[in-house]
């Protein structure tokens, strides 16, 4: 009951917009040359959802997920005269709810779904910019928050939306995302105003496998570690993103040949706005990756979806997409399991803010040969996702 309940003095004392729950980092309110953000800022997140199975998957079912993120930003250099650095704490709860284990799909549709009870510390890390163009960040850090992200896609409450579900399936604990991050450094260089680059290396292991309801910061020789590459261009109003991603440390192959190096993988993503101006905005976006099929599941994937915002001139902020994800596995897999040759999950969501610190979302999804198992029928889910929010 105690999370209800901080739902409800969110509710009581929110004067900042709820914002869609895609863990990334967003630009603080107000934070322009003529109104700077404040130099410390508190935001926190409840996110409610009841979503279920209603047909197909492995049984039907409903299931009650939440999400409680607590974000604090401090600005060291009007706090502590400490030029450029920027300090960033965020908490983190989920109640361990699952549906994946009503629907049997790979992908996760809920994005807030963890399978595990647990309050964190999901990120902590500090920022110093240097000069205009340089920006170098270390400690316990999201790549998702920055990497493979786009902001049109965040509409959708889907996973692979989120990140890649090629990249997403990798490592021994996932890469460092959503909900076990690893200790990291990350550069980030603006070469032009519309030119981008930037890389990390993380630790290759997030947090602690046995111990998943922990924050566990644990570098041992074996892990490794990941190292990730990113170009950003924003073109025409949108933007395209072209990445690459690869582990130091040995996994073991799929054909059950023993363990070998060489797990990587790269992404093409793009968003694009296609109608501007007044009434409703559309904006496109798609994503193509691959994934070393000797150590993955999957080794290609693809999605696009669409986005629509203000369809009603009363209501300029509802936003209505539909997306598709679809996730195809690797010949080594196939042979070892008998395992089909893809996941398709398709999604339509419609998210209106009712009030400036109250949004709901009604989902819709279809999910066509969870987990690429045979046995495992289409599944076909609803949802309902509530987010109030507070900031000052």
């Amino acid at each position: 009951m105690a999370l209800p309940l901080l739902a409800l003095a969110i509710a009581v004392a929110a004067p900042q917009e709820a914002q869609t729950e895609t863990h990334t980092h967003r630009a603080p309110p107000g934070d322009t040359a003529s109104e700077p953000a404040p130099p410390f800022q508190l935001e926190a997140v409840y996110t409610a959802e009841v979503i279920g199975n209603v047909a197909g998957g492995v049984a039907r079912g409903v299931r009650y997920l939440d999400n409680v993120d607590v974000i604090a930003d401090a600005d060291l250099a009007r706090i502590a005269g400490w030029r450029g650095a920027r300090l960033h704490l965020y908490a983190l709860y989920n109640n361990g709810a699952s549906l994946g284990e009503l629907t049997g799909d790979a992908q996760a549709v809920s994005n807030i779904e963890t399978g595990v009870r647990a309050l964190r510390l999901y990120e902590m890390w500090l920022d110093q910019r240097i000069g205009a163009g340089i920006s170098l960040r270390t400690g316990l850090y999201d790549l998702n928050s920055e990497f493979d992200s786009l902001d049109s896609a965040g509409l959708f409450v889907s996973s692979p939306h989120g990140i890649g579900t090629d990249f997403a399936q990798s490592g021994g604990n996932g890469p460092s995302i959503f909900p076990a991050t690893s200790l990291a450094a990350r550069i980030e260089v603006a070469a032009t105003r519309d030119l981008t680059f930037r890389a990390a290396i993380l630790d290759g292991v997030p947090g602690d496998p046995a111990r998943p309801g922990r924050t566990v910061i644990r570098l041992r020789p074996s892990d490794g570690a990941l190292i990730v590459g990113e170009g950003e261009m924003r073109l025409g109003g949108g933007k395209i993103l072209l990445g690459h991603w690869r582990y130091t440390a040995r996994f073991d192959r799929q054909d059950g040949a023993g363990q070998a190096r060489g797990n990587s993988g790269s992404y093409l993503r793009a968003e694009l706005p296609i109608v501007q101006g007044d009434g409703p905005a559309i904006t496109t976006f798609a994503r193509l990756g691959v994934a070393r099929a000797r150590f993955n599941m999957f080794d290609r994937f693809a999605s696009a979806g669409l986005t629509v915002a203000g369809l009603h001139a009363d209501r300029p902020a509802d936003q209505f997409g539909i997306a598709l994800a679809a996730a195809f596995t690797g010949a080594p897999y196939r042979a070892a399991t008998g395992a089909a040759a893809s996941e398709v999950a398709i999604e339509a969501s419609y998210r209106a803010p009712l009030t400036p610190w109250l949004a709901v979302q009604p989902n819709l999804h279809y999910v066509r040969r969870p987990s690429a198992d045979p046995a495992i029928g289409d599944a076909l889910v609803l949802g309902l996702r509530m987010e109030f929010g507070f900031s000052r």
